[in-house]
């Protein structure tokens, strides 16, 4: 499809979110996004926040989140410049309902805990010894419900997952911890498969010198974990032990380490997109994959 048709679809249809266009037009995502970006009566409207993600195979590790591709076909709203008004009204929409399943997934990801730990024997006692903190889409409001296989069945789940981080203080006995384990991982099973939710739940449960250990900041998986905790916001349990960590990491110097690379990964985006408009669809399938393509950072949460 030529740029002249993309303006006369967009010009009969009004508005539309990248995926809608790609459906439409049967085209290839990366061709499609140099075709808008290269016509000048086609406009971008993208919402959302963009923010760093960790990945192996980037050189530093750093790349921004959404992907040029996700942001494309999730976050961005595709029209033409006389179409302004539409436009913005459309956009704002999207924003609404994106932080609406934010918000949906965040009070889903404190509810579902919560039931989880209500069974246990002395639940009200290890409750102010262990914090539950919810990081990743979640917290910068851009959950999404795009369908995507869960990595250890195949399954498809219903967009965004629920990272939540679990800190035990370090005097909290392991029988105890164990218990609250295998409770959370009984609540991710029945969140997997139960066909009214289709939801992920991403976890790790790990102690306090733990955190202590990964705030060393020294390997990918310690980045990726100081990464989390630095994002993460409270989601139940001791708000006492929550301040501890946030102060910890404040005292280690991980924001400044992590704006640092986010700088990193603003360049390479903007480098990133300077060569798909510069070779146009002359891309490799390596070199299309590489810069329109991300990887989940590390595929875990440490």
């Amino acid at each position: 499809m030529e740029k002249r048709d993309i303006a006369g679809l967009l010009e009969k249809e009004g508005p539309l979110t990248g995926a809608e266009l790609v459906e439409r037009t049967r085209m290839e995502v990366f061709s499609l996004w140099i075709a808008c970006k290269c016509s000048p009566s086609v406009h971008f409207e993208t919402i959302g926040t963009r923010f760093l993600r960790l990945d192996r195979a980037v050189h530093g590790y750093a790349r921004l989140s959404p992907s040029i591709r996700r942001e494309f076909l999730t976050y961005t709203l595709v029209g033409l410049k006389s179409q302004a008004e539409v436009l913005t009204r459309k956009a704002e929409s999207l924003r609404d309902d994106i932080r609406r399943i934010s918000g949906a997934k965040l009070d889903l990801a404190r509810a579902s805990v919560a039931s989880a730990l209500d069974s246990l024997p002395g639940k009200d006692d290890f409750l102010s010894k262990i914090c539950f903190i919810i990081a990743g889409d979640i917290t910068y409001e851009m959950s999404h419900l795009v369908p995507r296989p869960e990595k250890s069945t195949g399954e498809l789940v219903r967009g965004s997952d629920l990272d939540i981080i679990v800190v035990a203080d370090n005097d909290l006995p392991a029988e105890e911890v164990r218990q609250i384990d295998r409770a959370i991982y009984r609540k991710k099973h029945y969140l997997l498969v139960h066909p009214d939710y289709r939801e992920e739940i991403d976890y790790i449960l790990k102690n306090l010198d733990r955190v202590k250990e990964q705030l060393l900041f020294d390997t990918f998986e310690s980045m990726v974990a100081c990464k989390i905790l630095n994002e993460g916001k409270y989601l139940h349990g001791s708000q006492g032990l929550f301040q501890a960590i946030k102060t910890l990491v404040a005292e280690h110097g991980i924001p400044e380490r992590l704006r640092e690379m986010e700088l990193q990964a603003i360049a390479s985006r903007e480098q990133a997109e300077a060569r798909l408009l510069e070779l146009g669809g002359e891309l490799s399938e390596a070199e299309a994959l590489h810069l329109f393509y991300t990887k989940e950072e590390g595929e875990e949460i440490y």
